[in-house]
């Protein structure tokens, strides 16, 4: 990693990204995510206190530099594309929240994003969540009388009203962490309607279970967990994940965010620099490093801006036998040579 950012760094990069309405943003743990996104005609208004954010009448966002505050920047290459976002970790002593394991009242939402919210009472959902409660505000008598009928019990809990009607009573969600918090107003969606188009929550139990902070997938310093994420717009599809012509100036800007908020290790094995798998950089991130690389590689070639490059260099391929080696290491298993 490059030097640990100054704060006016990083408030920098979160003031740029929300000034782009193509940005995608996230809060939440591995399984449970609360997303905020706006249309670039859509009226949106400032936060009435000093946190970085907005409101729309769909969400809100509101950010704060909490200490430690680090921004990691990386892309996930998979069989036919890739990802690229910005983590926003915190350290693992400064993360956690409260940990609830049931649904709790917790009085009225003071730190609401807008005024007229303050007055409605907060419930946390009980996720067990470490750097992230989940929780519900309501301000209607009848959700309200279910929301408390269901308090001191398991969410998921088969007698608990709060589980079981959820959906139906579709309450604003607020997702909080040390660093602020995403609030969504849309309906939620019953089972079989399509996703939604705007803000939204998203939890999954099955995915809960397995307690992480993040999929394995996601290349995040030793020490820090993840606790919310911006995501640029990406070159070659839209936030829906539906392809896109390749837009060129989004590429180099990712590029840009990479070079200074992304792991140099990686970005070495990305760009071919190296022979052997730098230290702290796993098999399996540098593999979807190499996926990705190929991609923008084949994109940047169809849209006639470079040629496909062969990656068969000496440390290219010295690198691929390092990899294979290191994954054999870890898995106990052997790895057909240039197959890593």
């Amino acid at each position: 990693m490059e030097p640990l950012p100054t704060s006016s760094e990083i408030e920098a990069l979160l003031r740029s990204a929300l000034a782009d309405p193509d940005t995608t943003w996230s809060l939440g743990s591995f399984g449970a995510l609360a997303e905020f996104v706006r249309d670039a005609d859509e009226p949106s208004r400032a936060l009435p206190d000093e946190r970085i954010g907005l409101a729309t009448d769909r969400g809100a966002l509101a950010l704060t530099l909490a200490p430690g505050l680090r921004p990691v920047a990386y892309e996930t290459g998979f069989s036919g594309g890739y990802n690229h976002a910005v983590a926003l970790c915190l350290p693992e002593a400064d993360c956690a929240m409260a940990g609830r394991t049931q649904v709790t009242e917790l009085g009225p939402d003071r730190h609401a994003a807008r005024e007229e919210d303050r007055a409605a009472i907060l419930f946390d959902l009980g996720l067990g969540l470490r750097a992230v409660d989940a929780c519900v505000r309501v301000s209607d008598r009848e959700i309200l009388a279910c929301l408390r009928a269901g308090t001191g019990r398991p969410l998921f809990a088969g007698d608990n009203p709060v589980g079981l009607n959820l959906a139906a009573m579709s309450p604003h969600r607020v997702f909080r962490a040390r660093l602020g918090r995403i609030e969504v107003y849309t309906p939620i969606p019953r089972a079989g309607q399509a996703r939604p188009a705007g803000p939204r929550t998203l939890v999954l139990p099955a995915i809960l279970r397995a307690g992480r902070t993040h999929a394995a997938t996601t290349p995040i310093p030793a020490g820090f967990v993840p606790c919310a994420s911006l995501d640029p717009p990406h070159p070659g599809k839209d936030r829906m994940g539906r392809r896109t012509a390749f837009d060129p100036a989004r590429h180099a800007a990712f590029q840009a965010l990479l070079d200074r908020w992304g792991d140099p290790g990686l970005l070495a094995v990305k760009r071919g620099s190296v022979g052997m798998l730098p230290e702290g950089v796993s098999p399996r991130h540098a593999r979807s490093a190499r996926r990705a690389a190929a991609c923008q590689a084949h994109l940047l070639h169809e849209a006639g801006l470079s040629p496909i490059r062969a990656h068969d260099s000496e440390p290219t391929r010295a690198l691929r036998r390092s990899v294979a080696s290191d994954a054999q290491r870890e898995t106990g298993t052997a790895t057909a040579p240039g197959r890593a």
